[in-house]
Formats: structure tokens, sequence, C-alpha cells
């Protein structure tokens, strides 16, 4: 085991910004969330308040991104908070204030931030932290992200290019952070002539981490990663996105299903291919400063919550958890649920068409069997468990709804909404 799974034996669970603020979170909302979390999430397991994109951005607003924004930095090119979002930030203090209020709480603080050099580091030839060596000597000004004109990629090869993020993670450690998100980096093939540089600078990541004194997850988008490259990212990272972002659409979650499949034999402890955000609740808040709630019908979110536990994907909730109804919380609250995605072992698809899917995984011997029904109308899915199973009998329990019955036949079945699911556990009886 490499020494940086030990910071994920588990999958993560946790919160992230994007999906109800984007750009534009600040520390209220972070606080905010990570109190609602300490109160009613804590004690399932989650542990992560992550702010993504932008921090350091004064202007940022709804969904866009600004241009050639103006950012905020210090003299040697590291990005620090916006003090007009996260005064407590300002007098150099960064992100220690918030984070040690997310640590009293007993929680852990994440950051996103984007691969290689700010611009305007670059632009304004700052020097390197403790060298004399320029940013723009270190900038691969060819290396851009396609979405976001902020950043230069690194230049693997230039001296000063690992003493940058050596840097910068240092700075992360001394603020008290626990988990990087780290974007523009995951699929390789988006930028095939920047395959060779992507990699390395993951490489340079891990080892700024483990140089920095201080354990933290790394997390790889945006996706899809590239299966042929899953041995490299389960060599250097804890978790990576197998999908672009992820939203309240059946189509997206549908198309989880065959984008699980490719990837379940690669879930290991420490090593989580991310099927991305929980996008539930209320979201989108940034676009309108109201929001709306999930698209996704209850049959769909239960369906996502299942293919994501049974498959062990990290779970980072995206809506804005004070506003979280009786149903989401439910959802994200099952600890039995929670208890195979925590602790189950490697997932494996047993079947799938277009009208139905299932998967199986174990649990201290104990098979978990999720039934899924990809149809537009109610549908009874089944599934004969003698191909897997021995001739013992089992008691069934059905998760969700905590209904028991027996195992009569060989066919576990379900009736199951459109779009809908259920997770099964079935329990040897003894003496019979």
């Amino acid at each position: 085991m490499y020494l940086k799974d030990r910071v994920a034996l588990n999958p993560p669970l946790g919160w992230n910004s994007w999906d109800c603020y984007g750009p534009a979170v600040n520390e209220e909302q972070l606080l905010a969330n990570a109190g609602y979390m300490n109160d009613h999430l804590k004690a399932h397991g989650y542990q992560y308040i992550v702010c993504d994109i932008q921090w350091y951005e004064p202007d940022a607003g709804a969904s866009d991104y600004n241009p050639f924004a103006k950012l905020c930095m210090d003299e040697n090119g590291r990005l620090v908070p916006a003090v007009n979002r996260f005064p407590s930030a300002a007098n150099g203090k960064g992100f220690k204030p918030i984070a040690d209020k997310i640590h009293a709480m007993g929680l852990k603080f994440g950051i996103h931030i984007m691969r290689g050099i700010p611009r305007l580091a670059v632009h304004n030839r700052l020097k390197i932290k403790d060298t004399d060596i320029s940013c723009h000597t270190i900038a691969h000004r060819n290396s851009i992200c396609a979405w976001n004109t902020d950043m230069y990629g690194i230049d693997v090869n230039a001296p000063g290019a690992q003493e940058y993020y050596h840097s910068i993670f240092s700075l992360y450690a001394s603020w008290g952070v626990d988990y990087v998100k780290v974007d523009d980096i995951c699929n390789i093939k988006a930028t095939p002539l920047h395959a060779y540089s992507a990699k390395k600078e993951i490489e340079m990541i891990r080892n700024a981490i483990d140089h920095s004194g201080r354990k933290m997850v790394l997390s790889l988008s945006p996706g899809p990663a590239v299966l042929e490259e899953a041995w490299h990212m389960a060599k250097y990272a804890n978790m990576w996105r197998i999908t672009d972002d992820f939203w309240d659409d059946w189509e997206y979650l549908k198309e989880m299903f065959w984008r699980c499949e490719r990837w379940q034999s690669h879930v290991k402890p420490g090593q989580y291919p991310d099927c991305d955000m929980l996008p539930l609740g209320r979201i989108c808040i940034n676009q309108d400063g109201k929001g709306r709630n999930t698209r996704l019908t209850k049959p769909e979110q239960i369906t996502l919550m299942t293919l994501w536990c049974i498959f062990r994907s990290p779970l980072i909730m995206g809506g804005e958890m004070r506003d979280n109804d009786a149903f989401t919380l439910s959802l994200l609250t099952n600890d039995n649920v929670l208890y195979l995605n925590q602790h189950g072992g490697e997932p494996l698809q047993l079947f799938r068409d277009e009208e139905k899917a299932g998967w199986i995984n174990y649990v201290d011997g104990i098979p978990y069997i999720a039934l899924f029904n990809l149809q537009n109308r109610t549908a009874n899915v089944s599934f004969p468990v003698d191909e897997i199973l021995d001739s013992k009998p089992y008691a069934v329990e059905e998760i969700w709804t905590n209904s028991n019955s027996a195992l009569n036949s060989n066919m576990l079945s379900a009736s199951l909404e459109p779009h809908g699911a259920a997770l099964f556990r079935l329990l040897p009886i003894h003496g019979q």
C-alpha cells in the first residue's frame, strides 16, 4: 500500500460548493454548510468541506468564468483567498482561520486548484518562493485550459517547476488543508499534445503533497479519466473523475452505468474512480440567487445513491445542505447504505441492457445486490441468485425500505418505479 492511500482507506464523504454556488462561494456559506454537516452528517461519516474554484477571484459571480480575471496572489505567485469573499483571510492568514473553525467541529477542509501556474504570476515575473527563479521560466504557454484562462501549465522539465509545486502545497499545509481537488488534469485525451505534461504534473503534485508533511486527499478532475491510465492515477491520486461534470438529468445518470462497468475493477482502498458530486437538494443558487431543486425524481435519486454506494464512489454532496428536506437528508444518512459504500469490496456489474441492470458487492462476506429499472415505466427486475450464491437459505432485507422477506426461490425480484432501484442485503439463515 502506498503512503498516500492511508489518508483515504474508505471513499471520502463530504460536501463541495460547486453545484450550489459555482465559482462564487463565500466564507459565510462555507462555514454554514460545515455547521450543518457537524449537526446532521458527521455522525454518519461525512468529513470534508471543500471550497471549489475561483476562491482567489474577487469578482467571481455567476457560473461563467471571467476571462483573464484579476486574481489574488502573494509575492511568490501563489493564489490566496479573495478577502472580500473570505474576510478572515486578511493580513496574510489565508484559509487558516476557516480551516481552524472546520477542524474545531471535527471536520476536514478542502480546496480546489487548477493545474499549473497563474498567468499573472508569469506575466509579472514573480519569484518562486525561496529561489531566484522567475515564474515565467517554468510556464508552458501552450499548455492551457480550454475553459478557464487563469493558468498556464507547468513546463515539467524546467528548473524550479517542482519547487513551485512545493511552495503552493507548503502554503496549503500551513493553512491546514486536508483535501485538494486538482482540475484540468484528469482527462489527458482532451489535450493529447500535453498528455505527458499532465501526467508529470500529477506526479509533481503527489511529490509536493508528500513533501509538505501534511496528509491530503488528492482528487483529480474533470473526467472522463482515461482507462488506460488507471494505473497511473491509482499510484498517485486517491480519487479521479470518470465523467465530465455530472448533473441532475436521467440521461447523465443512465450513462453512469456503463462508465462504472468500465472502471469496476479499479476500485481499491485509497484509490477510487469518482462518479462526481451528488446534485441533490437545492442547487444552482449562483445563477439567480434562488437556485432550484434537483430535477431527478425520487426514484432516480435512490438509483443515484444506490449506484454510487455499491460502486463505492466518493460521496460528495453538491446541494446547499441547509435547505435539505427530510427526503434528501434520508438519502444521505441511511447508515446501512453508507456502510456498503465505506466497507464493501470490489463491485461487480451482474447484468445490464437498455431496460435493467444489476450490481453486487460484498461486506465481510455478506452479499449486497442492487437491481435497477432503466425503463420509463414500472417494471419487474429479477436476478437468479443461484448463479452466484450457494444453495443455503437467505433472509432478504431491502435497505431503502427496511423491509424483510425470505428468499423462497432462486430469483431475487423487485417491482420498481420508472428509473428506480432496490438494494438488498442477503443474510444466511443459520441452522437450516
